[in-house]
């Protein structure tokens, strides 16, 4: 079957690689659409956990091609999605409802092979049935909705909080209105990209400002500020509005030995709570309850459909500051 192949950092290619026959209690799922996150670069620049060669692809959705031994409840053909989380269920994390820091933590297409392919096998017990209204684009975007889920159980946000969001990128614009329909007031969002913020204006947002601009903040605090970039410039500037007894939520993937400054006087003088949100923690059902009931608008963020010989090489150029979500079709 054909893969898409990151051998090394800054080395990916289109494979032949063999079909992943389904071990026991297994699927192996063929793939229809496939999103490209974040994470996606970093493994690319070498910048994540994952080993290599790797295939990546973690947010994707398909139908039913095998069923491994002793799979019982899934037929053939059914339209799917799946939760990427191997989580080993025995460690004292994954008993403690702390999966998602698993000692011995593992992810489809981040530790083990994902489905930027034709086929990928999952455990059964992660794959989730679509219904016929549910299109395929749409399910693959349920994964990162489930990163959201966590980053919202995460911050238990207050009725009234004012927030401040750096990033309008795909991510961002999903963070937007979960916010908005979480309790936030005023809602200012930071980015480089004008319809970027249009677009989160339109999705919930109540004030964006332009990066070029960001003077208009100088001085102003909030109770809540989140970042969605990874970038660790932004991230220490972002410090600089939190107001007392505020909270920061890291939500943006930054490279693996990233560091930045922060004032532990501040910390301490100003009680600031400063909160860590690492991909899925048992949220991929409730994820898909909010997709399948409306509640999040996901397909004004597909900015472009490529195909998986497109992939390899749109890993290796620089990314466009006006493109949202990418999505393969295979």
């Amino acid at each position: 079957m054909k893969a898409l192949v990151i051998e090394s950092p800054h080395h990916a290619a289109i494979r032949e690689v063999p079909y992943p026959n389904p071990r026991p209690g297994e699927v192996v799922i063929k793939v229809e659409r496939v999103g490209i996150c974040g994470t996606d670069f970093h493994i690319y620049e070498g910048e994540f956990l994952s080993p290599y060669p790797i295939i990546p692809g973690h947010e994707f959705s398909g139908t039913i091609h095998e069923l491994g031994e002793g799979v019982e409840g899934l037929r053939i053909g059914e339209r799917v999605t799946a939760d990427p989380s191997l989580f080993c269920g025995q460690c004292v994390y994954c008993l403690t409802n702390r999966g998602n820091q698993c000692e011995n933590w593992g992810a489809l297409g981040n530790t083990v092979n994902g489905s930027m392919a034709e086929f990928v096998a999952v455990p059964a017990r992660n794959v989730v049935r679509i219904p016929d209204s549910m299109s395929f684009e749409t399910a693959a975007f349920i994964e990162p909705i489930a990163c959201v889920v966590h980053a919202m159980n995460r911050l238990q946000l207050k009725a009234g909080n004012s927030v401040l969001l750096f990033g309008a990128g795909a991510m961002g614009q999903q963070l937007v209105q979960t916010l908005s329909r979480s309790g936030a007031s005023r809602l200012t969002v930071v980015d480089v990209s004008e319809s970027k913020l249009a677009l989160a204006l339109s999705m919930g947002a109540t004030e964006t400002v332009n990066v070029r601009d960001k003077s208009r903040l100088a001085g102003q605090s909030f109770d809540v500020v989140v970042d969605a970039t990874g970038i660790p410039a932004v991230i220490e500037d972002a410090f600089s509005y939190l107001g007392k007894t505020a909270t920061y939520l890291q939500f943006g993937v930054t490279p693996k030995h990233a560091q930045i400054r922060i004032s532990p006087f501040d910390l301490y003088h100003k009680d600031w709570t400063l909160i860590g949100s690492m991909a899925i923690n048992y949220t991929f059902i409730p994820a898909f309850e909010w997709v399948k009931e409306g509640r999040i608008l996901l397909e004004p963020l597909v900015s472009k459909v490529i195909s998986l010989e497109e992939a390899a090489e749109f890993l290796s150029k620089p990314k466009d500051a006006e493109l949202l979500k990418i999505q393969i079709k295979l």
